[in-house]
C-alpha cells in the first residue's frame, strides 16, 4: 500500500507525513526532524494516518498481517512440540530397545468395562502362582511408547467375538518395570473411545493372531497378553477409516501419527491386517 505523501500524527513528534516507503519502513518528515519506523508495525501503537479512509485500509492490512504472524507462530510452536517429541523418541531408542511387541490387551471384566472410560486405566491382574502369586502382574514390556487395548466378549459369545471397545497411550511417564500396583495410567492426550457401532466392526482376531498356530483364536486366561506394535497401528488405520467425523478422524490420525512416531514406523506403509480372522 502506497503511504507517500500521507498525512500522519506521531504521539510524540506530531504532525508529519511519509517522504519514503518501502516493504518494512517508512520516513517521515516532521516540523523539526525526519524519522524512520518499522512499517507496519508503527500504526498498531504510536502513528495514526490522518486520512479516515486510508486508516480503514491500512487497519486491513494489518489485521490479515496479525492473522498471517499467527498462523506462523501456532506453526512455528507445532514444530517445537514434534521436535521435542522427536528428541523424546531418540532418547527412548538410545536408553530403551523398543520390542516388536511391546503394547498390551486387556480383557475387562463388568465392572472395568464400567469405569474405564471414567478412570482411563486398566489392571494387569494378579499373579496365578509361585511366590509371588496374588501380586499385581508387572507388564515388563510397557513404556512411553506403548498403547493400551480395551477388548470384551460376553460369556455366551465366542471368543471370535471379542469386540475392541477403545485404547489408549500409556502415561508417558509410565514405565512396567517399576509399576507395583498393576494399574497402566492413560496418556492425557492420546485416548479413543469407541461407539457400539464402531466396536461392533472392530473384532480383536482380525488384528492377533499366534503365529505357531495361525487359525487358533484361544485366549485361555490371564487379564492381558502382549500386542505387536504394528497391530496397533493397523488398529488405528481402520479406525480413521471407519469414522465420519472430522474431529474423531482427527483425533485417530493424531493418535497414529504419535504412535508411529515412538514405535519408528512409517504411518505411511502400514501393511493390512492379517490375523486369525483374516486367515
Amino acid at each position: 500500500m502506497n503511504l507517500i505523501n500521507e498525512q500522519i500524527t506521531h504521539t510524540v513528534f506530531g504532525e508529519g507525513h511519509i517522504v519514503a516507503q518501502d516493504a518494512s519502513i517508512i520516513t517521515v518528515d516532521f516540523v523539526e526532524d525526519t524519522k524512520k519506523f518499522v512499517y507496519p508495525d508503527a500504526f498498531r501503537t504510536f502513528i495514526t494516518l490522518n486520512n479516515q479512509d486510508t486508516a480503514k485500509s491500512l487497519n486491513k492490512i494489518i489485521s490479515k498481517r496479525e492473522v498471517e504472524e499467527k498462523a506462523l507462530a501456532e506453526k512455528r510452536e507445532a514444530e517445537k512440540e514434534q521436535r521435542a517429541l522427536e528428541r523424546q523418541r531418540r532418547e527412548m531408542l538410545e536408553n530403551h530397545k523398543i520390542h516388536e511387541s511391546s503394547q498390551i490387551v486387556f480383557w475387562l471384566d463388568k465392572e472395568e468395562q464400567q469405569n474405564v472410560f471414567t478412570d482411563w486405566e486398566a489392571f494387569t491382574g494378579e499373579v496365578q502362582s509361585g511366590k509371588n502369586k496374588g501380586q499385581p502382574n508387572k507388564a515388563a514390556r510397557l513404556g512411553p511408547n506403548s498403547a493400551g487395548l480395551l477388548t470384551v466378549r460376553k460369556s455366551d459369545q465366542p471368543e471370535t467375538e471379542r469386540r475392541i471397545l477403545g485404547l489408549y497411550m500409556v502415561k508417558e511417564t509410565f514405565s512396567g518395570n517399576l509399576n507395583e500396583d498393576g494399574m497402566v495410567p492413560a496418556h492425557e492426550d492420546f485416548r479413543i473411545e469407541l461407539t457400539d457401532q464402531e466396536a461392533d466392526k472392530m473384532l480383536f482376531w482380525n488384528y492377533y493372531i499366534n503365529q505357531n498356530y495361525p487359525l487358533r483364536t484361544t485366549w485361555n486366561s490371564g487379564k492381558y497378553r502382549y500386542f505387536d506394535n504394528v497391530w496397533t497401528a493397523q488398529i488405528l488405520t481402520d479406525i480413521i477409516a471407519l469414522r465420519t467425523d472430522e474431529e474423531q478422524i482427527k483425533e485417530a490420525k493424531d493418535f497414529l501419527e504419535h504412535f508411529c512416531l515412538m514405535n519408528v514406523l512409517d504411518m505411511e506403509n502400514i501393511p493390512e491386517a492379517s490375523g486369525a480372522l483374516k486367515q
